[in-house]
């Protein structure tokens, strides 16, 4: 084994920073945090090259003495704590003193600050971790830092950073973070020139809300105040109808600070529980106050955990502020309707009182035999035209649904087949519905589309298709999404595809991220049929969208494209995923269930299926279609034993 030796200085050094840097946004945090607690009424923060070039960070804060800028520069110097015992009681963003020592181990520094105090300022200068310059120099009150070349000395740290858009979008994601933990300072984000973030820092979190998220989310708040047991929430939380597809909407902040808790996440998604979809999740800005002993932020380097002494307690106020403030209005959600919407079916009058009230398996065969007739003779009287121009080779006249009532009606009655009704089922042979096999007759084949007879439709979802000896069950739903999922596919590979330009044009107010995001993947979406064009500061203007797309193409779509594309921004996902990912969406525009198809539109939609490499199968993995043949059937009404 070899000797055991104690590190050099810069070795230590550089080894410290990488606990604290490992990206240009760690630097802005630290140097934010220490402008923060300098007491600074408004920070700059101005990056380029996504900040591995160049990071300016200024402040009006109380500056440092010029005596003290050597030891600040020191590991474990800090003015912040001065013994164990301020551990407990920690009022401040940063107190390790590990912040400019690890950023000038692996950075070349620069350092201009003025204490009020003082007549001059001092310049200082510091690069690898060794001292280049210090000097007397005119300056304002406060302290600037200029960052250069970050990880110029470690080259092996520099490789595992991402491009300088993707490190500028961390660097403005946290510059949102910090203006929504601080609406009494005023912040101004500046990316390669230009101003991307400016708050006014008059203290109103509604305002900084509004400046960074837009007028839709602003408007859409509720209030958080509430207090128990030395616990303090405030701020806002969205409606309901504000909701993401992942949780990059959802801020806390514990003592000013923004942090990461799963216990957090989990109080606030358990509240919105009964006002939100399945992996929906909310917008809340909660400023989190508990007693300093009862939290411990000195668990990690970089300070996004903190540890609650009393976690229940603090689950269950985090749940009881967001559950009150959800109940505080009626969510009632206000919407404009594109179309007429159908009637809800009158309910059936009672049976006079001196007939006995059958059964409830009676009463359900009963109604349902009833709406069969209805829907036959409705299916033949919005579909003579249909069959008389000869697309539909189906029709059944309405004396057949008067037969079926007339078989059903011993088992209505209650008489003549009881015996039979009250068979053990274990005397019956169970046969249920089936997915159909590729390998039978198949059902899709331009030449067994001659033979197709569309019966008609039940629940206003699946359509009953007899070819042969087999009743196929279709769900329009899922078909329909097959569909556009190859339709959109093929597009995008071969480039053909149909746009609908409308007016006016669709308006999204984008956060940084989101812009960059769009950026990244402005190929995928040109490639599908949108058309974008920049609209001012983050906003654009959507003048075209995808023909399949055309009247869902909303506002709430395209952000659910974008979230759903989030969480790979980080990750190189080869070019297929990203099509296949973006293709899904066009999975929306699929008619729904419950949604009236006439039997033109379905025979189209089976021709349509008729093109498809896999039509039995929906992008999310459901079947399209289902089969029972003509012996099950039988088997269930005892025609054959």
């Amino acid at each position: 084994m070899s000797r055991i030796e104690v590190l050099d200085q810069i070795t230590i050094d550089k080894i410290a920073a990488g606990e604290v840097i490992e990206r240009p946004a760690s630097v802005v945090k630290e140097l934010v945090e220490n402008a923060i607690d300098a007491g600074a009424a408004a920070v700059t923060v101005e990056i380029a090259d996504g900040g591995i070039s160049f990071m300016r960070i200024a402040d009006n804060g109380c500056g440092i003495r010029r005596e003290d800028v050597r030891n600040a520069f020191l590991r474990h110097s800090t003015s912040k704590i001065r013994s164990v015992d301020d551990l407990a009681h920690i009022g401040s963003l940063g107190f390790r003193g590990e912040a400019l020592s690890s950023i000038a181990a692996v950075a070349q520094v620069e350092l201009v600050t003025k204490a009020r105090e003082e007549d001059f300022g001092t310049k200082y200068r510091i690069a690898g971790g060794k001292e280049e310059e210090i000097t007397e120099t005119g300056a304002p009150e406060g302290t600037t830092f200029l960052v250069r070349q970050l990880f110029y000395n470690t080259p092996a740290r520099k490789k595992f950073l991402k491009t300088a858009m993707t490190e500028g979008s961390h660097v403005g994601d946290l510059m949102t973070r910090l203006a929504l933990s601080h609406p009494d300072i005023s912040f101004r984000f500046v990316n390669n020139g230009q101003v991307r973030l400016h708050t006014s820092g008059n203290g109103n979190l509604k305002d900084v809300i509004y400046h960074i998220y837009g007028r839709e989310i602003a408007s859409n708040l509720l209030k958080a105040d509430y207090e128990k047991n030395g616990i303090k929430i405030t701020g806002y939380m969205g409606k309901p109808l504000i909701s993401r597809g992942n949780r990059n909407f959802e801020n806390y902040f514990v003592g000013g600070r923004y942090i990461k808790s799963q216990m957090i996440s989990k109080a606030i998604e358990d509240a919105y529980k009964d006002f939100t979809m399945q992996h929906k999740y909310p917008f809340v800005a909660l400023h989190i106050e508990a007693s300093g002993e009862n939290v411990d932020v000195n668990v990690h380097p970089t300070k996004m955990e903190v540890r609650f002494s009393n976690q229940q307690e603090v689950y269950n106020a985090i749940y009881e502020a967001v559950d009150l403030g959800l109940h505080a209005e009626e969510l009632i959600p206000h919407v404009a309707l594109d179309r007429a919407v159908p009637a809800a079916p009158k309910e059936a009058p009672a049976p006079p009182k001196d007939r006995p009230v059958p059964p409830p398996a009676q009463r359900d065969l009963a109604y349902f035999m009833n709406e069969m007739r209805k829907r036959v003779e409705s299916y033949h009287g919005q579909n003579a035209s249909v069959k008389a121009s000869g697309k539909i080779d189906a029709y059944r006249r309405p004396a057949q649904a008067d037969r079926i009532m007339e078989a059903a009606s011993p088992y209505m009655a209650g008489s003549g087949r009881k015996e039979e009704r009250s068979a053990k089922p274990e005397a019956l042979e169970e046969e249920k519905p089936r997915q159909m096999d590729l390998f039978e007759e198949r059902l899709l084949h331009e030449e067994s589309r001659k033979e197709h007879k569309i019966i008609g439709q039940v629940f206003d979802t699946y359509w009953l298709v007899e070819y042969h000896n087999n009743l196929y069950i279709i769900d329009q739903h899922a078909a329909h999404e097959r569909v556009l999922y190859e339709k959109t596919l093929a597009g995008m590979r071969t480039r053909e595809f149909t746009s609908q330009m409308i007016s006016p044009p669709i308006v999204l107010t984008l956060t940084m991220k989101e812009a960059a995001l769009l950026q990244a993947y402005m190929d995928q979406f040109t490639r599908i049929g949108f058309t974008f064009e920049e609209f001012g500061q983050d906003s654009y203007a959507v003048r075209a969208v995808p023909d399949n797309l055309f009247g869902i193409a909303k506002k709430e779509l395209l952000l659910e494209m974008l979230d759903s594309l989030s969480d790979e921004i980080s990750r190189n996902m080869p070019e297929r995923l990203i099509d296949e990912k973006i293709a899904s969406m066009s999975c929306k525009a699929a008619v729904k269930g419950n949604m009236r198809m006439s039997a033109a539109e379905t025979d189209a939609l089976i021709g349509e299926l008729l093109k498809l490499d896999n039509p039995y199968h929906c992008p999310h993995g459901r079947p399209t279609i289902i089969a029972m043949s003509r012996r099950e059937l039988e088997k269930k009404f005892k025609r054959i034993v």
